[in-house]
């Protein structure tokens, strides 16, 4: 974790109030009422504005993609059609500003669902790359593309966390990263060395080689699956 990275982000999330709209199907940001009320009592009265804003950002995201977005993210294999979803998620979770976990959340390691990074106005490098995965997950982006990867940040000389999307399995991964604005591919990232990677379903160790179902073994990740699941009965 890049707990001890100095990191602060000053673009403040707009607050403008929008209209919530309650589709029959449960996503990512179809929040319920409890969950609003819920969040207010945690993080204060501007918690619940900035969850619509989220839920605005991701519903024009889904507009914007369209009915055939993943037939042709998969017929392409270039990454371009998915490329402005990818940069337009990053550019939105990386707007909140940075704390390390003992800062934010008096723990030494705490990994947030999105609902809470956005909620709470903070974060840290697990919870962005965590809120970028879900975001692209609820897009329809195939798990299979994406990675939440541990990395060594050799110029800080710290453990990080980033996002990796792969257009193809064996394509140079494009990363997500709340240190640099721009998404590089990972062969251009010569300041971040993997340690290991993982998805809903399988984690990769650092030689490479997948273990089918070890996610489950991330404790972490199991937690924030389980608030996730929380959230959407509120």
């Amino acid at each position: 974790m890049a707990s001890s990275v100095k990191f602060r982000s000053r673009i403040l999330i707009a607050t403008a109030i929008f209209m919530i709209i309650s589709p029959a199907i449960s996503g990512l940001v179809d929040f319920t009422n409890g969950l609003y009320d819920y969040e207010a009592k945690r993080f204060g009265w501007e918690a619940p504005r900035r969850m619509q804003v989220m839920q605005t950002t991701v519903r024009q995201m889904k507009t914007a993609a369209g009915a055939n977005f993943v037939a042709n993210l998969l017929k392409t294999k270039n990454g371009q059609v998915e490329m402005p979803f990818l940069r337009k998620t990053n550019e939105f979770y990386n707007q909140i500003p940075y704390f390390s976990d003992m800062e934010h959340w008096g723990v030494e390691d705490y990994w947030a669902t999105p609902v809470e990074i956005v909620a709470s106005f903070g974060g840290d490098c697990e919870d962005y790359a965590i809120a970028k995965y879900m975001t692209l997950k609820d897009l329809g982006v195939p798990i299979d593309h994406m990675r939440i990867t541990y990395v060594r940040a050799i110029n800080l000389g710290v453990t990080h966390m980033v996002l990796a999307y792969y257009p193809t399995p064996d394509a140079d991964p494009w990363i997500l990263d709340n240190l640099i604005p721009e998404i590089k591919l990972a062969s251009a990232r010569t300041d971040l060395v993997p340690v290991y990677s993982f998805n809903d379903d399988d984690l990769w160790l650092p030689n490479g080689t997948a273990k089918k179902g070890g996610a489950s073994s991330v404790r972490l990740w199991r937690d924030v699956i389980d608030k996730m699941e929380k959230e959407s009965k509120m």
